[in-house]
């Protein structure tokens, strides 16, 4: 065999037809193959995608956690025990297969995620004011659930197109975009925020939402949708807007209210929108450094920077009493009212904080249902 195998040899598996299968994406990574490269590499392969009730099958066989992901491609165990041995030769031309084989997925398209219609009971308001609101502990990680599943590369310099892939999007300009989750599923409450790359092509948000739901133990089959849809209806609404006011000074207030865990950090500064070399991103990683902070704070703050200068910006062109100027930078007299607070949380006050994020969100989604 001409390809070095990497890792544990994946299991087969006979479900109630008859056939014994691999798992295509264990396959490709045991045979160290990109996500999609086994297919492309022996077209002669047979596969199949499978059904809801093989998926079921596989579920109850418990050999491999992949009837996690939300597609499963099945491949025959004797063709791939042949191609363990070395006969490669007679699966690298699709000509002499008799069964034509089915499109390969290895990624879900847009265009079916987007259009399903599987309900959900809560949806989330998308608007721009959701990133000024206060930013709740997010949905813990699962930790020590379930087995750990077997990871498709990302990133493979074998295949030569992938690579050339690769270089087109690193080339692209990096455009991050605040996206904030709040929803509930059969009563099972999401909350999360983060930044994404608009610009980027390889990771697309029902990858995101898949990893998601597997790194929360989340129901896929309920949440994978949802957060997809959510992801890219926020992405859609996100317009670049850059102030056309003249000046070199464009102070906002940005606020920060978040909790993570037992801790609370309360703090608001002012921000020139006017200088392009102000990073969100720079700005948390000392902001925590100096206060000692660990953890999501550093994430959850860029989030917050950047949501609300979002906001700004769109409305920094109506703004009726712009900041005044600032003569000195020292300004002791309000050290108290500008300085960060830390507080650390009782469970009584963190419950308390979580019902107040629940009828805010509650008042949201009236207004949103009100307006449109």
């Amino acid at each position: 065999m001409s390809i070095v195998p990497y890792g544990e040899k994946p299991k087969s598996f006979t479900l109630s037809d008859g056939g014994t299968y691999f798992i295509g994406s264990e396959v490709g990574a045991y045979l160290r193959l990109h996500r999609g490269t086994l297919y492309k590499k022996f077209p002669g392969l047979w596969k199949q995608m499978a059904t809801s009730e093989q998926r079921k099958e596989i579920q109850e066989l418990q050999l491999s956690p992949s009837y996690l992901c939300s597609n499963i491609m099945l491949v025959k165990a004797d063709e791939v025990e042949d191609l363990l041995n070395g006969q490669e030769e007679k699966y690298r031309t699709a000509s002499q297969r008799d069964t034509p084989s089915k499109v390969d997925i290895s990624i879900v398209p847009k265009s079916v995620v987007r259009n399903s219609n599987t309900p959900w009971h809560s949806t989330q308001v998308s608007t721009g004011q959701q990133h000024l609101e206060a930013l709740p502990c997010a949905h813990p990680p699962a930790l020590a659930k379930g087995h750990m599943k077997v990871r498709e590369y990302l990133y493979s310099f074998d295949d030569s197109e992938h690579y050339r892939r690769v270089l087109e999007n690193a080339e692209k300009n990096v455009d991050l975009v605040p996206i904030r989750l709040d929803m509930e599923i059969e009563n099972i409450k999401l909350r999360d925020a983060f930044v994404y790359n608009k610009n980027e092509k390889l990771i697309t948000p029902e990858m995101i939402a898949e990893v998601l739901c597997e790194d929360l133990d989340l129901p896929i089959n309920n949440f994978l949708t949802p957060i997809a849809q959510n992801i890219h209806s926020q992405l859609d609404s996100h317009v670049n807007v850059t102030s056309d006011v003249v000046g070199d000074d464009q102070r906002a207030i940005l606020k920060l209210n978040i909790h993570v865990g037992n801790q609370s950090l309360v703090d608001q500064f002012e921000w020139d929108m006017s200088d392009p070399n102000n990073s969100p991103e720079w700005f948390a990683e000392k902001l925590c450094a100096d206060l000692g902070l660990g953890g999501e704070f550093v994430s959850a703050i860029a989030y917050s920077i950047r949501g609300q200068l979002a906001y700004h910006l769109k409305t920094y062109a109506f703004s009726e009493s712009p900041m005044p100027k600032v003569e000195c930078p020292y300004r002791t007299t309000n050290a108290d009212e500008w300085g960060p607070f830390l507080e650390t949380l009782t469970e009584a006050e963190i419950e308390k904080k979580m019902r107040d994020q629940d009828r805010n969100t509650r008042r949201m989604r009236r207004l949103n249902n009100t307006h449109y």
